[in-house]
């Protein structure tokens, strides 16, 4: 996750900006654990393949009590309860009552169809610390990305519930080849609901999103969706409002974002590397971890294909500390095992080479080269003033 508006407002606004995040190897991970896969909608990039039907072999509630028993030895820095559409587990709110006493601190991941009056006033009795609910367009546009008509305004009405009960309330967003042109309505939405955040996915190669990844946004136009991400989190930052932009699953990110700094504020330029390189980029297997709806953990959402062990048959703490896998290895690695040109970035140090992800989607190996890294070469050899001479070489000699 790149937090823009940190950096943008570290530039124009330090008295008011929020601290930024540092480290490689945190205490313990941020948990996104998928209570179920039945949801009321058919998005089309859903990793988790959810649809409306009981699924077999989910963890019942007593299982889920154990694991929040262990989750809470851990003291993470956040759980995020998510789905499917976790709403529609019959035992929700009793399992998200359990883990507030037990001191976890949660935010809910939802559509927020399901969110009406008495859900809002539960959520907030229960002292959720933020609400992500996600709008892919607008109207129709939304409604044919989520597979549901009337999606749209259910949808909005959960945002503006939320907002209402004073909730924290963020916007997410996925962009592809269908909504990509309601960016900036979107986003103009969410500052006039007055939303927390504003959260955008690149999209990624899982579940459906694996199946319509020749939809994914080509680089020029992911670079065209950064640019009007950058002017928005710039004018946020000097205004002192508007929500905070935040965008996933492509950790290049914050590089282009330094290349934006080296044009718009090159006297910046060494400052905010230095404080990228604190970041360290993509966290999978380190800073973020997950919980799949039949108990079983893995390196982050989208590696759904790759599980690591069971919370039926071993706790999550013992799974997450004990695990000899050869991917986690690799991710824990002090330097990826990475190939091609991410192996070989000036940059690595910021995006650390990215969600590997796409890599194994499109060729089987998860060390490869990034395939949607929309940086290029040339654009790359401007950065490698901190890089080792050898790395610049190669580089130079594409």
């Amino acid at each position: 996750m790149f937090r823009l508006s940190t950096y943008m407002s570290l530039l124009f606004a330090p008295s008011r900006s929020r601290r930024p995040p540092s480290g490689r190897a945190p205490r313990a991970p941020v948990v996104i654990w998928n209570l179920t896969r039945t949801c009321n909608l058919r998005c089309t990039h859903c990793y988790a393949f959810a649809a409306n039907g009981r699924f077999p072999g989910e963890l019942t509630t007593a299982q889920a009590f154990e694991v929040v028993d262990d989750l809470a030895t851990l003291n993470p820095p956040m759980v995020i309860l998510s789905g499917g559409e976790p709403l529609m587990r019959p035992d929700f709110f009793d399992i998200a009552a359990y883990a507030s006493d037990r001191g976890l601190r949660l935010t809910l991941s939802s559509n927020g169809c399901l969110i009406d009056d008495a859900a809002v006033a539960r959520i907030r009795a229960l002292g959720f610390a933020y609400v992500g609910i996600s709008l892919d367009g607008i109207g129709d546009v939304h409604d044919r990305f989520r597979g549901e008509p009337g999606s749209f305004d259910a949808s909005l009405a959960g945002i503006r519930r939320c907002i209402g009960a004073g909730l924290s309330t963020g916007i997410r967003m996925t962009l592809a080849q269908e909504n990509e042109h309601q960016l900036s309505e979107v986003l103009a939405l969410a500052e006039r609901e007055g939303a927390a955040k504003f959260y955008v996915s690149h999209l990624n190669y899982a579940g459906r999103g694996r199946i319509h990844r020749g939809k994914d946004l080509a680089h020029v136009r992911a670079r065209r969706t950064m640019e009007i991400l950058f002017e928005a989190a710039a004018d946020f930052a000097l205004r002192g409002s508007g929500p905070h932009i935040v965008t996933g699953n492509n950790d290049a990110d914050g590089v282009y974002f330094l290349r934006w700094v080296a044009r718009e504020m090159p006297e910046r330029f060494d400052e905010m590397r230095a404080v990228l390189e604190r970041w360290g980029g993509n966290a999978t297997g380190e800073g973020v971890a997950n919980i799949d709806n039949r108990g079983e953990v893995h390196p982050d959402t989208m590696w759904w294909d790759h599980g690591l062990g069971n919370v039926k048959t071993r706790p999550f703490s013992h799974i997450w500390a004990q695990t000899r896998d050869p991917l986690m290895i690799g991710l824990r690695a002090k330097r990826r095992p990475l190939k091609g040109r991410c192996g070989s970035c000036p940059a690595l140090a910021i995006c650390n080479g990215n969600t590997r992800t796409r890599a194994f989607a499109q060729c089987g190996d998860p060390w490869a080269e990034d395939p949607g890294c929309y940086l290029t070469d040339e654009e790359l050899v401007t950065l490698n003033r901190f890089a080792p001479k050898e790395v610049a070489h190669a580089l130079a000699d594409r």
